[in-house]
């Protein structure tokens, strides 16, 4: 993609968090140079990864971790994504800035706050309560104006929708319809599904003039999706 995407980029955190020292912002600038090496190129991407303080996300015992490319437990037995998968997933969708996105599974609230620095409108939605507290809580901190809603984002939501872009960071059984729906014509879903509750292919679903096409990529594993259109809850 071009670079000329980036050249009126207006950082989303005009100032500095006072936690974010120059340490972290140096393991920030290495942590990118590593993604990129590994594929990432979208100058949208690589701009809101150098800006957005994951450590901030993380618990200040396991701060340590922060910029480590890998995933890491969270509360309520989730995991806040490897910075791998979450710039992979930002960059399939394709998006450029004033773009309204929905994302489902807020998890720690990172994921968004990398969609909103890349320029987006982003909603998102988390059923977990403890989780929503959670990003919400962390976002405020950043001065974000992503909306965190407690929902069953197997469903979409229906209130803000249509969406330029959705991103789903759980694995489905199937891609859910209701999302599909909840696109604009020209929009992108980006979602991991497969068989099995923890092996997952990524899927990017377009919504087209004459239908809907599929693009099959790469394999990946994520926490179950549940919900109505999820992974049912195992009881026993």
């Amino acid at each position: 993609m071009a670079l000329g995407r980036c050249r009126n980029y207006q950082p989303m955190f005009k100032n500095s968090h006072p936690e974010d020292s120059a340490i972290y912002q140096a393991r920030r600038r290495e942590l990118v140079e590593e993604l990129q090496q590994k594929g990432i190129q979208d100058p949208l991407v690589l701009a809101a990864l150098r800006q957005v303080p994951r450590h901030l996300f993380f618990a200040p015992e396991f701060r340590q971790f922060a910029y480590r490319d890998e995933a890491f437990p969270i509360l309520s037995g989730q995991t806040i994504s490897q910075p791998y998968t979450v710039a992979y997933q930002s960059q399939l969708l394709l998006a450029k800035p004033g773009m309204k996105v929905l994302e489902i599974g807020s998890g720690s609230g990172y994921q968004a706050a990398v969609l909103e620095a890349m320029q987006l409108q982003v909603v998102s939605v988390e059923i977990i309560p403890a989780l929503v507290a959670l990003a919400a809580k962390t976002l405020k901190l950043l001065d974000s104006k992503v909306k965190v809603l407690q929902s069953d984002g197997s469903e979409g939501y229906l209130p803000e929708a249509p969406y330029d872009r959705i991103l789903v960071t759980a694995g489905a059984p199937a891609v859910p319809s209701t999302l599909v729906s909840q696109l604009k014509p020209g929009g992108i879903l980006v979602i991991p599904v497969g068989h099995g509750r923890n092996d997952q292919k990524m899927v990017r679903v377009y919504r087209e003039a004459d239908g809907i096409r599929h693009e099959v990529l790469g394999d990946f594993r994520f926490v179950p999706l549940t919900g109505k259109h999820g992974w049912k809850e195992e009881k026993g």
